[in-house]
C-alpha cells in the first residue's frame, strides 16, 4: 500500500467539448497543457491515496459545474462547499481582470471543498474569497496553498495536476519535477 493523504488539492486539466473555448483558439486550455476528458479524470484511483480522513480542495470550471460534482463524488468524496474557495482574479494592475465566459465574462474561478470521512478543521477563521493578480495560463495563485495548510493543517498532501514542486507538499503532474506516480487500477 502506497502513501496516504489527509490533502489533495488539485485543479484538473479540463477538456472542453466545443471548439471555440479560448476564442482564438490558441488561448484554450489544450493549446498550453494536456487536457483529459471527464471520463478519464473520473477513472483516476483517488480514493486510493486517499486518507480515510481527507479533504479535497478542487478548482472547477464553471461552465461545468455537473462535470465537478460528478468527478468528487467518482473520486468517493462528499462536497462540503461549491464555493470553498474563490479567487477573484485581477490584473497585474490591480484592476478587475475580465475573463472569458458562455453567459457572463468570468472574472473568479471557484474551488470545491470536499471530505472522505470526518476530517478536521484546523481553523476557522480561514476566508473563502481572495483577490490575486493572474499570471501565466490556469496557473492558480501560490498563496492557496498556504491558506489549505492553515485550513485544514500541516498534514500529509499532495497537489495534483502541479506543474511545480513546491516545499511541503507532493505532487502530481506531468510538467512537475519529482511527481508520485499514481497507479490506473
Amino acid at each position: 500500500m502506497g502513501k496516504k493523504y489527509e490533502i489533495i488539492y488539485c485543479d484538473p486539466p479540463w477538456q472542453f467539448n466545443n471548439k471555440k473555448t479560448g476564442g482564438s483558439m490558441k488561448s484554450g486550455a489544450a493549446s498550453h497543457y494536456l487536457t483529459t476528458g471527464i471520463e478519464g479524470l473520473k477513472s483516476m484511483p483517488i480514493n486510493d491515496i486517499a486518507a480515510d480522513n481527507c479533504t479535497l480542495i478542487m478548482w472547477y470550471v464553471g461552465s461545468m459545474p455537473q462535470e465537478a460534482i460528478d468527478l468528487v463524488n467518482a473520486w468517493g468524496f462528499t462536497i462540503k462547499n461549491m464555493n470553498g474557495f474563490v479567487w477573484n482574479k485581477l490584473t497585474v494592475k490591480g484592476k478587475q481582470f475580465f475573463g472569458m465566459g458562455f453567459r457572463t465574462r468570468a472574472g473568479s474561478e471557484s474551488a470545491i471543498i470536499a471530505i472522505k470521512g470526518k476530517p478536521k478543521v484546523n481553523s476557522h477563521s480561514v476566508r473563502a474569497v481572495h483577490s490575486f493578480p493572474v499570471s501565466k495560463h490556469s496557473k492558480k495563485p501560490i498563496e492557496f496553498r498556504d491558506l489549505i495548510v492553515e485550513l485544514c493543517g500541516d498534514l500529509p498532501r499532495l497537489e495534483m495536476f502541479a506543474r511545480e514542486s513546491a516545499e511541503g507538499w507532493d505532487v502530481f503532474g506531468n510538467e512537475a519535477p519529482n511527481s508520485i506516480e499514481i497507479k490506473q487500477q
